[in-house]
């Protein structure tokens, strides 16, 4: 029986060898070559508004559909949804575990969850008839914490944990509806498409995945990173995603040819990258690093444009609004900018 799982597994080993090979065959290209005379950019974004509020690091955030509101996650314990305009607090919600990772606002706007090492997702209804914040369900399942998660709609809600799975919920059952099976490390990261039918995902074993909610399968595997991928994010069109590594670099990969299409570091940059997000027409790359720095980067070019300098320790999570009107960057300083 030991013979044959080693036969299989170098078997294997060939096959994806080929895939790799055959994917380097149609990389004929870079994105930087075939984009002629595109002029370059000039930048100037500027820190317009300081969050202040958390006692301890800021470690998640996200914006609504409005752009206006947004709501961070600390290890102070605590949940707060703010007024992005006015840079006041609308709810400061105590969690019962200080140990959160993520933290998502519904599109509706009328919820909000958040988990971490407490393995739950905890979903928050912000329009009771009573006025107050309460818990709308606790999400059991996951065996590892939880690292992302993101509303698909008022009932259901897709995470991803350390237990190497995804999963799909529906909220007013409290149940897995799907199981999503196939990193071989934690998956530390996910985003969801534009038409809400797909999403990827980034993992501990360097690979990002694109998976198909309604099949609850897997579709395609994206290699090019050489160690964990910590954030990942949809452009706007659908067709493309960035990624950003504990390797120094992002990438960019282009699901219709299963490919990367461009890659984004400096030898000056050695630190990783903690969380990715793109403008709204997809030109600029916004990356968090550990050196405490935003750095922008125009995505045709494949060259850094700009670095935000602000906060004093890593950057760790940031979002452009819907309307790709602000940045807001989130820190281990305990503060959140928004930059526009």
């Amino acid at each position: 029986m030991g013979g044959q799982s080693d036969e299989l597994a170098v078997e294997a080993a060939k096959l994806k060898q080929q895939i790799r090979d055959a994917q380097k065959a149609t990389r004929d290209t870079k994105l930087s070559n075939e984009i002629g005379s595109v002029g370059g950019l000039k930048l100037n974004l500027r820190a317009r508004k300081t969050l202040r509020g958390h006692l301890s690091k800021v470690y998640s955030m996200d914006w609504a559909a409005d752009s206006r509101n947004l709501v961070s996650a600390s290890q102070d314990g605590k949940l707060i949804v703010w007024d992005g305009y006015t840079a006041n607090k609308i709810h400061a919600i105590p969690l019962r575990s200080s140990w959160v990772m993520t933290c998502t606002y519904a599109q509706s706007g009328n919820f909000v969850a958040c988990g971490g090492l407490d393995n739950l997702c905890s979903v928050y209804n912000l329009k009771t008839k009573e006025g107050n914040v309460k818990v709308t369900r606790e999400l059991h399942g996951h065996n590892g914490y939880l690292s992302c998660c993101r509303f698909l709609s008022d009932k259901q809600i897709l995470t991803s944990s350390g237990d190497t799975t995804c999963a799909l919920w529906d909220i007013e059952t409290g149940q897995q509806t799907t199981t999503l099976i196939g990193h071989n490390g934690d998956v530390n990261c996910i985003s969801l498409a534009p038409d809400g039918n797909t999403f990827v995902s980034g993992s501990c074993d360097s690979n990002a995945k694109l998976w198909d909610i309604r099949a609850g399968m897997c579709t395609l595997t994206f290699q090019g990173h050489e160690v964990d991928i910590n954030a990942i994010a949809f452009m706007t069109n659908g067709n493309n995603f960035g990624t950003g590594s504990d390797d120094t670099t992002c990438r960019v990969f282009d699901i219709r040819s299963d490919n990367d299409i461009g890659l984004y570091g400096h030898d000056s940059i050695i630190c990783g990258i903690t969380s990715v997000s793109f403008s709204k027409s997809g030109r600029l790359l916004f990356a968090g690093y550990d050196d405490f720095n935003c750095h922008v980067w125009d995505v045709l070019k494949e060259e850094k444009v700009l670095q935000l300098v602000g906060h004093e320790n890593r950057v760790s999570c940031l979002s452009v609004t819907g309307d790709g009107m602000a940045l807001c960057t989130g820190s281990w300083d305990s503060f959140l900018k928004i930059w526009n």
